[in-house]
């Protein structure tokens, strides 16, 4: 695969890459005439993968969290104190309270 990045900038500021892929000729040309290789389609294409691809990250991380067999470093309660005892102190620093 060969990329290159182009220095035009186009009217809304992105500039441009071009991706140069090797296939074979008969998928290339079926591809190419049912319009799968048009720029749009290719960016859409590009664009669902990449979101896809995101969202698996973010569900292999909440897995990851989840096995964690550990208890919290913090119970809820401890949480709540010490986020009233911060806005009590900015609200002393700030002379509101």
């Amino acid at each position: 695969m060969f990329i290159r990045r182009s220095g035009s900038v186009l009217a809304e500021r992105a500039l441009m890459t071009t991706i140069e892929i090797t296939l074979p000729d008969q998928p290339a040309q079926d591809a190419q005439r049912a319009g799968l290789l048009s720029p749009e389609l290719l960016e859409k294409w590009l664009r669902e993968q990449l979101k896809a691809q995101r969202v698996d990250q973010l569900f292999s991380a909440m897995d990851r969290m989840a096995a964690v067999d550990e208890p919290p470093t913090m119970s809820p309660e401890a949480v709540a104190e010490e986020i009233s005892a911060m806005r009590a102190e900015r609200r002393r620093n700030h002379g509101l309270g």
